[in-house]
């Protein structure tokens, strides 16, 4: 079956009219994301996001609606209340890029757009782009300090802090140029990003400390192969409602467009975003953490390469700020910031 934008545009709106008459309780709903892009599906994948704007607070927060293997949309659910404080909105370093961009399909109140209006005004301020960039640096920053007074034990929740600190660090970069980058996209666009800034060895600087240095074609096969047996395998306790069984074609999309391409280390960030929070579903015992235990040790990404790896990253934290106060000086939001 032939999927076009069309049929996803009407199906999603058949899908708000059938919800706004079993519950009445929308408010608005938008589209956001890759799907207004361009080309948003990815090795022939993608999702469609959804934001339905509620006048309470929901009871589901995420949900995932299939429509094909390849293609499903992936729903949020948000009450009406986080959208009063528009000036916050505007700086919010997602929230602000996704309302600035969204497309609206369900309005009926003209809530959303007001939201959407007042968001856009003076958006692209220079004092209010470096203070969306300035709170992604500031929270990798947070992080990296969490981590360095974070006794050594189990692998699997430094790890975690460290990659998150790793992709607010990218997207504080990305984010003086554009929208901030979602997981499948991170490695494949922040070259681009860094280039924008004259910055080009930011981008080695990141494979850098992911790993990829490491990294061998072999290995990766092998890790795909356990990805998978550990992604059809998790139970549904503490699973991810984006690692849902209805993603996994969208991630090996992902990573087959970026095996085939000219940047397989692209495929090195949502591999271990996924396979690293897949992990909190398993018990440390289970051979699934073995096989996923052993390719992180492989990247020097825990073990004895562990500190060297936060001294790596708190210098990579360093040129982040140093060029997010050069962007500000030169724009002139140093100032007003």
């Amino acid at each position: 079956m032939r999927i076009t934008r069309e049929f996803i545009l009407k199906f999603a709106n058949e899908l708000v009219d059938r919800r706004q008459f079993s519950g009445r309780d929308l408010t608005a709903v938008y589209i956001c994301g890759s799907f207004l892009e361009e080309s948003y599906q990815l090795g022939d994948t993608g999702d469609v996001d959804l934001v339905m704007i509620h006048n309470e607070k929901p009871e589901l927060e995420r949900e995932l609606v299939r429509l094909t293997d390849d293609l499903h949309l992936d729903i949020s659910h948000q009450d009406q209340r986080e959208y009063r404080d528009t000036r916050r909105l505007r700086v919010h370093p997602w929230t602000g890029p996704t309302l600035n961009a969204c497309r609206i399909i369900h309005d009926p109140g003209h809530f959303l757009d007001f939201v959407q209006a007042s968001v856009r005004g003076q958006f692209d301020r220079p004092d209010h782009i470096y203070a969306r960039s300035r709170a992604q640096m500031d929270r990798a920053r947070e992080l990296w300090f969490e981590l360095t007074g974070q006794e050594s034990g189990d692998a699997l929740v430094p790890l975690q802090k460290y990659l998150s600190a790793v992709e607010k660090a990218a997207n504080s970069i990305a984010s003086l140029s554009g929208m901030p980058l979602a997981e499948r996209r991170l490695l494949f666009e922040f070259p681009q990003r860094a280039e924008a800034l004259s910055l080009p060895g930011l981008y080695p600087g990141l494979l850098g400390l992911l790993g990829a240095p490491n990294l061998d074609a072999g290995a990766l096969t092998v890790w795909i192969e356990h990805w998978k047996n550990a992604y059809w395998s998790a139970p549904s306790e503490n699973r991810p409602v984006r690692l849902a069984a209805e993603r996994l074609h969208y991630y090996l999309g992902g990573f087959r467009a970026a095996l085939e391409g000219e940047q397989p280390a692209a495929l090195l960030w949502p591999l271990l975003n996924t396979w690293t929070d897949l992990m909190q579903c398993y018990p440390d015992e289970a051979p699934e953490r073995a096989n996923w235990r052993s390719a992180v040790e492989k990247l020097e990404l825990y073990g004895k390469a562990q500190k060297q790896r936060l001294q790596a990253l708190d210098a990579y934290l360093d040129l982040i700020e140093e060029a997010l106060e050069d962007w500000a000086h030169r724009n002139g939001a140093w100032e007003s910031a």
